[in-house]
């Protein structure tokens, strides 16, 4: 199933997840857009470890934008200069695109296809850097896959394509400087056998991008998103079977049947009972057709993907999980921790509890990390956001925790960040407003209204807040 296709919203209990101020719950559909946009370009997938081979200088995961191309001394000697960043991702680049044409040619063999000439062009063009080519090859191959004239087994290979086109589009997006220290600042977190899973396409692809042009064996890299696609369910099989129990296509049935089920249910209770409050979340697409549910939608997707992600916990109990989120997995954060940028699931060791004062540890992490990058990147750099979107993930853990305070100062960074942001604004409006803050809540969206004065979430934020007393 792709990401694309129908599916569910977890049925937990509707009311920890209901917004209590309902004006800015209208204005939270909108974050289903956000959502579609903080997926990879084509579609979602992995991420994980660290730089390996290229002799790049060591970078402490709290200064991301310390340089990795200076020399540096040891001994009162200067050492021997590193590469220039773009050479140094130039080179990484042809390392993966040679990784992952190896890889399909592995899996066409496993699966009795072809490799199809168009895919093998593509790598030749990610290889050279020729992005025009890059792109024309890869939009041929998204119209032709589904299709009844695709070439034999297209579908088999996608998530593999989709993976190098994905970091392709990052290398192009980024500065090379601001991408490794980025990748170094995730995988530097890691321990060692951690599973790690991307969500946004800077946490999923420039990870994987670094882990598969290593050089030595890569860790086991998965993707929040792309959970709920049958092809990607079988591309985990084929890479990571031997080293985890991954999810079979039972699972995947069980679970989009869970939701289905547990959908109809909350639908047939709004339609029975339309003066309590709504179960059927806003942005869900739940509806009967022939006496059957229908369910569609990014909420619908990404809810069958937290099932599946919580299927995949259960079959590996033993196992350490990290997370960078698109999409907030509530269901998931019992026990969750935070770890360097990212998030712990399930973490066991009680010195890792997520306390106050693990979280203010963070928040110092935080501030450090966000001079580092508003001092040494653009206003316009994809780094901004990067990380605004990975402090809003521990911001959403600290929520759930009612730690507010820290919460509030998390909100306070990303938005500091990324002032742009409608999803950080969004959740440090909602914040505030529950706390009944109105006056704290209007300055917030005003400073957003002054720096993006034409974005229509902010302009309607604004008029909800501007009726209220």
């Amino acid at each position: 199933m792709s990401s694309n296709s129908p599916v569910h919203e977890e049925g937990s209990n509707p009311g920890n997840r209901r917004i209590l101020f309902t004006g800015v719950l209208g204005i939270l559909v909108l974050l289903v857009i956000l959502i579609v946009l903080s997926r990879p370009g084509p579609e979602p997938a992995p991420a994980a470890e660290t730089v390996g081979n290229t002799p790049v200088a060591p970078v402490a995961a709290s200064q991301p934008g310390r340089s990795l191309t200076a020399g540096h001394m040891s001994g009162g000697l200067p050492s021997a200069p590193v590469r220039p960043a773009e050479e140094i991702v130039a080179e990484k680049l042809r390392q993966f695109t040679r990784h992952h044409e190896n890889l399909v040619a592995a899996m066409a063999k496993h699966h009795n296809v072809t490799v199809p000439p168009e895919v093998t062009r593509l790598f030749a063009a990610v290889a050279a850097g020729n992005w025009q080519e890059v792109t024309n090859l890869y939009t041929r191959l998204q119209q032709l896959r589904g299709k009844e004239n695709a070439p034999p087994g297209l579908d088999k290979l996608w998530p593999a394509i989709m993976e190098t086109y994905g970091v392709a589009e990052q290398t192009q997006k980024w500065p090379a400087q601001q991408l490794l220290d980025y990748g170094q600042a995730v995988l530097g977190s890691l321990r060692p056998g951690m599973v790690y899973l991307g969500g946004t396409d800077a946490g999923r692809f420039i990870p994987t991008f670094l882990a598969d042009s290593s050089g030595g064996e890569a860790p086991i890299v998965l993707t929040q998103n792309g959970l709920a696609d049958g092809s990607y369910l079988e591309y985990m099989r084929y890479r990571y079977g031997d080293k985890l129990n991954t999810l079979s296509s039972e699972d995947s049935q069980k679970c989009f049947q869970n939701y289905v089920a547990d959908a109809q249910k909350r639908l047939q209770h709004d339609q029975e009972f339309p003066n309590e409050p709504k179960q059927v979340l806003p942005g869900e697409d739940i509806r009967m057709s022939d006496n059957r549910v229908q369910v569609g939608g990014q909420i619908a997707v990404m809810a069958i993907n937290e099932e599946l992600l919580r299927t995949l916990l259960q079959k590996n109990p033993n196992a350490s999980f990290a997370l960078e989120e698109s999409f907030a997995l509530k269901s998931l954060y019992a026990g969750a921790t935070t770890l360097g940028p990212i998030t712990e699931l399930r973490a066991t060791d009680g010195a890792s509890a997520l306390t106050p004062e693990r979280a203010e540890q963070s928040l110092d992490y935080w501030r450090t990390t966000s001079q580092s990058v508003l001092a040494e990147t653009e206003a316009a750099s994809p780094s901004r956001e990067a990380y605004a979107k990975m402090i809003l993930g521990q911001a959403g853990l600290f929520e759930q925790r009612q730690l507010n305070l820290q919460a509030e100062q998390a909100f306070q960074l990303a938005t500091t960040l990324s002032p742009g942001n409608p999803e950080a604004v969004l959740h440090y409006v909602n914040l505030l407003t529950q706390q009944q803050r109105l006056a704290d809540a209007r300055q917030v969206v005003q400073n957003a209204v002054t720096t993006a004065p034409d974005n229509p979430t902010f302009r309607a934020l604004k008029d909800q807040l501007d009726h209220m007393k």
